[in-house]
């Protein structure tokens, strides 16, 4: 069944500091660090991202037809070099259920289709008379990586496929399944994506399903709606500014569709010790004003979180950026979000969000985008509200009482976040 969260989705993801090579130790110890930092600010899912079946996996990078783990029945499961708690036959329920006795929930990342190496070996499909090579759609490919041929719905035999794999995470204790090679994969796989989505609305236990990666096409927005929880409006998010500067322009189109239960994602948070260029000194390269952006743009607009870094080696400022309790009820409470103006002020480009707070007053985000210092004031009109406020910025924790306008300075790509009430 697909879990109708009634708040985005917040957690950690392997992908930006480990890539592909990520293992069990690493998963058990950021685990930890949620568990004990993170969980009381509604942190909670933890998500082994990519090929998690390949023994040798080393980085980022994909090892061409890669040999990879599999059972009898077609369906991948953990490489035990690398999780070792998967041996004789367990796979991820070992590691599910030590996420699970920390308080937190557990997640995977699978591929769309079925393995390659199922099809040319022509293995078995569990409760069915049919083979991987009888319900493959070999010409249906993954442009990227190259472990899986899709699966042809017109085919017998290719809903029992979906049906076993889901019916394996639910024994193994998955609440959270990011499938990849299908959000942006339009016409083609559309009837493939209803079908595995049918597959886990089947399965006997609630999961979330995250659908990646984008540009997801935005004339699709309803049936993302109906068939997943959670799907990327963007392709890999990595920690450059004309990438962050391009996430207004996308979440400006997507914020009439987000609402319990669905929510477009702008993707990962590239914070703190991010392994992208192999060094293990790498950290973001975003500036501390450009990580204040990205976190008060994400949560107004109420984007899925998920930290991408290694929290083991998490800082000060990352942590208080994950841990600011008035940005993250933002992004509990903010409704009805969406870009006010887009304006040149004395040469500098400005962006004004607002959005309602559902427990009474009003949010306003506002952001420099120029490479030089400015001051901004925001007529109260602007937000469609009159009278006297007081007028909290929620990053400083600064008040005062404010009449027809808020008057704020911003350092070049900064923000400041401010939350009106009576």
């Amino acid at each position: 069944m697909l879990n109708f969260t009634e708040k985005a989705p917040m957690g950690w993801n392997s992908w930006d500091c480990w890539g592909a090579a990520v293992n069990e130790d690493t998963v058990r110890k950021n685990a930890e660090f949620i568990s004990k930092n993170l969980k009381k600010y509604g942190w909670e899912y933890v998500v082994v991202d990519i090929q998690w079946s390949a023994a040798n996996a080393k980085n980022h990078e994909y090892e061409p037809f890669a040999e990879l783990c599999m059972d009898e029945y077609s369906r991948l499961i953990p490489a035990e070099n690398r999780f070792p708690s998967s041996a004789g036959g367990k796979g991820f329920a070992p590691l599910a259920d030590y996420v699970h006795s920390l308080g937190l929930k557990f997640g995977i990342h699978i591929m769309r289709g079925i393995p390659r190496q199922a099809v040319h070996r022509n293995t078995k499909i569990l409760h069915s008379e049919r083979t991987a090579r009888e319900i493959a759609k070999t010409d249906s490919i993954c442009q990227w990586n190259t472990d899986m041929y899709g699966v042809d719905p017109a085919k017998d035999g290719a809903k029992a496929y979906y049906d076993s794999i889901f019916r394996l995470y639910a024994k193994w204790g998955v609440d959270f399944v990011k499938c990849d090679d299908i959000a942006r994969e339009f016409p083609h796989a559309e009837s493939e994506l209803i079908m595995l989505s049918k597959a886990l609305q089947d399965c006997p236990i609630e999961m979330v399903l995250s659908l990646s990666p984008g540009p997801a096409p935005l004339e699709k927005a309803e049936l993302f709606k109906q068939i997943s929880n959670m799907w990327r409006i963007t392709d890999d998010f990595w920690d450059k500014w004309e990438l962050l500067y391009a996430m207004f322009e996308r979440c400006e189109k997507w914020c009439t569709h987000t609402g319990a239960g669905h929510w477009p994602d702008a993707d990962m948070l590239p914070l703190g010790a991010i392994l992208q260029d192999y060094s293990p000194d790498s950290r973001t390269k975003f500036t501390p004003d450009e990580q204040i952006t990205m976190m008060s743009l994400w949560c107004i607009f109420r984007s899925p979180l998920f930290m991408g870094g290694d929290l083991t080696k998490c800082d000060d400022m990352t942590l208080k950026l994950l841990t600011n309790e008035k940005i993250l009820q933002m992004h509990s409470n903010a409704r009805n979000a969406h870009q006010v103006w887009r304006r040149t002020i004395d040469g500098t480009e400005h962006i004004l969000w607002t959005a309602n707070d559902v427990n009474g007053g009003t949010y306003a985000a506002v952001f420099n985008t120029g490479d030089k210092e400015s001051k901004v004031d925001i007529p109260l009109k602007d937000l469609e509200i009159t009278g006297t406020f007081t007028c909290t910025e929620l990053w400083s924790g600064l008040s005062a009482p404010i009449a027809n306008k808020i008057s704020a300075r911003l350092t070049p790509h900064g923000a400041k976040v401010f939350r009106l009430s009576r």
